[in-house]
């Protein structure tokens, strides 16, 4: 028997209803459904949704039985509505819209497979052998689209899509390109037609809650006679959800991304993992939350995302109410702590030597890399939480624990950002030692985003924090990072004596030989800047001898490469190349593909000066994939072009 049954599902306001009408109407002009269309809406989300037992009678109406004809019980009733189906000869298309629970469905089925049957639901019938249809939000493109027919079937002269492309842009992105939304934005600007789009744009980001705007200027109602309004359409579905559904769904919206991993939500609302998995899977097949497959196709490894409308209503909900706002703050302590866990154990995998305590969880820097990677929206987000007087302490402790992982990945952005949002929280909170890490990491990653001015700045600040607090250790680091920067703004001489500074103070203090190999070697590079080579090459040695001696890996690489460059400098290209060959395999042990791209194109370039054009070509490739895989595309086009002129 061929399925007859088709379910339209997908998320309150997506445009289920005006789907199935379009499709029943497009069917009827081919000439699929002879024998017409019925249509009866169930209302399965209002307070008083239609039961069965009604609906039969309005169908019974729509094919002709009413009055005195109608038999006098329910199950006559249904008796006479399937024995009218079977003996229609044309083929019929029942649309049952809006069901909230099978029941209101079943008993509506046709005894024949005959006819063919639509159902509507923000539900998924997954216990049922029906063929689902999913909608989702409309792609950006679609949404704009929407809005600017809308506008020009009212007026053809409407000209602001034209004139406000990114404005419009911005409104489809606060709609969520939910249809029903864009819809009510559509109607609002046909109101206010003298207005421009970015004025609508403005009023919503201002209130920082779209459905609030659009709710207060909807238009009325829409082609099927209901209301253009998004929260009752949040409310209901919301209202219908268990208490431990109800929570669950809640306690998201207060994550700090909007895509949140299982593990991360378990911490949140305080279960096991397979609970709230379980919990997790009913929310997504009532469409209030969306999978999202991880790499591995594990259940661990699912995120979750949150539509931005549902998002903010959740927050509204918990805003509104004293007890569940303590309980929201408490959700978010749980899973601050979380994070903070687990990326002090990643940290300590990425900086970890032999011979230290193993960290927990992460057998190696691929696994601790693998769980930044996944988590990193949510960490980010959960630092600016430090700006919170509760959760100050705790961001501050995460932001800490990310300045590693952010350099590697090379997310300056990012770690402006972090870096920043702990500075102020630890100015307010008058720790000035927190403060000067937090100056150091900022200036760092100032300088990273070649944004030398700023860097030095903060970096000075950092330094004269430490000193203020007498911390010799971090003083010296905080010399050695202004080095840098001072060299890359072109202040060598200054660069010189700052990681000079710096070697002096860590072999003073004696408790960091990892650190002052780190200044012998940047020391090293600054003397290169101002073409004292032999000493650079002295530095560099002194540099790579100290960190053999201390087992430091991935910064004995950036030893042996300071140490090629200053030998080519030298013409002693030779070495050079066998230096730069120590460099790439240590950095292709820790997959540092932009040290790696580093090191292939200063090898490409010695090649290049040994009269190699084969090998330099090779190796500016080489390069090129390095830099990609490191997401820094301009390196990349540069290695690509060199190698393009040696074809030359």
């Amino acid at each position: 028997m061929p399925l007859l049954i088709f379910a339209v599902t997908g998320m309150g306001g997506v445009g289920k209803t005006a789907l199935a009408v379009e499709a029943a109407h497009r069917a009827r002009a081919q000439g699929w459904f002879p024998g017409g269309t019925l249509f009866v809406d169930l209302r399965g989300y209002d307070d008083d949704p239609v039961t069965a037992d009604q609906a039969v009678l309005a169908l019974l109406d729509a094919l002709g039985v009413r009055d005195g004809d109608l038999p006098p019980t329910a199950d006559r009733q249904y008796d006479a509505y399937r024995a009218l189906l079977a003996e229609r000869r044309d083929r019929m298309l029942l649309i049952l819209d809006n069901a909230s629970d099978p029941s209101q469905y079943l008993p509506l089925l046709p005894g024949t497979d005959h006819h063919r049957v639509l159902i509507t639901s923000r539900d998924r019938p997954d216990a049922l052998p029906v063929r689902l249809i999913d909608l989702e939000t409309l792609a950006p493109d679609d949404s704009v689209a929407l809005v600017t027919r809308a506008l020009h079937d009212t007026d053809e002269g409407d000209d602001r899509p034209a004139r406000e492309p990114e404005a419009l842009r911005k409104l489809a992105g606060l709609c969520g390109h939910l249809p029903l939304a864009l819809q009510i934005a559509a109607g609002m600007l046909r109101r206010r037609r003298y207005r421009d789009i970015a004025s609508l744009v403005a009023e919503i980001q201002k209130a920082e809650d779209a459905t609030t705007v659009l709710d207060h200027g909807s238009p009325g109602t829409d082609l099927y006679g209901r209301s253009l309004a998004l929260r009752p359409v949040l409310e209901t579905s919301y209202r219908r959800l268990p208490p431990d559904q109800a929570r669950l769904l809640r306690l998201i919206c207060l994550a700090p991304s909007a895509e949140t991993s299982t593990e991360a939500i378990a911490a949140l609302v305080d279960l096991g993992t397979e609970s709230v998995l379980s919990l997790l899977e009913d929310l997504a097949a009532r469409y209030l939350v969306t999978p999202v497959r991880g790499g591995n196709g594990t259940a661990s490894a699912l995120r979750w995302r949150l539509h931005d409308l549902v998002r903010m209503f959740g927050v509204g909900v918990v805003a509104g109410d004293a007890e569940l706002r303590e309980e929201g703050e408490a959700a978010r302590e749980r899973v601050l702590g979380f994070y903070v866990r687990w990326a002090d154990a990643a940290d300590d995998r990425l900086r970890w030597l032999p011979g230290r305590e193993e960290p927990e969880r992460f057998g190696d820097r691929g696994q601790a890399l693998a769980w930044l990677d996944g988590e990193r929206a949510g960490l980010v987000a959960a630092v600016g939480w430090g700006r919170e007087e509760r959760f100050a302490g705790t961001a501050m402790r995460l932001a800490g624990r990310l300045g590693e992982y952010l350099y590697w990945r090379r997310y300056f952005d990012d770690w402006i950002a972090v870096a920043g949002t702990a500075q102020k929280t630890a100015y307010r909170s008058e720790k000035r030692l927190s403060e000067a890490i937090a100056w150091t990491n900022l200036g760092i990653a100032l300088r990273e985003a070649d944004r030398e001015e700023e860097s030095i700045s903060a970096l000075t600040r950092a330094r004269d924090l430490f000193q203020a607090v007498g911390d010799r250790r971090r003083e010296a680091t905080a010399w050695d990072n202004l080095g840098i920067a001072l060299r890359e703004a072109g202040r060598t001489e200054k660069a010189v004596d700052a990681h000079t500074q710096a070697r002096d103070l860590f072999q003073a203090t004696g408790e960091d030989s990892d650190g002052e190999a780190t200044a012998w070697n940047n020391l090293g590079n600054a003397l290169q800047e101002a073409g004292r080579i032999e000493e650079a090459i002295e530095a560099h040695t002194q540099a790579r001898d100290l960190l053999q001696a201390v087992e430091s890996r991935h910064r004995e690489g950036k030893a042996w490469h300071g140490l090629g460059i200053a030998l080519r400098k030298a013409g002693r290209v030779k070495e050079a190349i066998e230096a730069y060959g120590k460099s790439l395999n240590i950095y292709r042990e820790f997959e540092d593909w932009y040290g790696e791209g580093q090191i292939l194109h200063n090898l490409a370039f010695a090649h290049k000066a040994a009269h190699r054009p084969v090998e330099a070509r090779t190796a500016y490739l080489q390069s090129a994939d390095a830099f990609t895989r490191a997401n820094a595309p301009t390196e990349a086009a540069q290695a690509r072009t060199r190698a393009a002129e040696l074809d030359t």
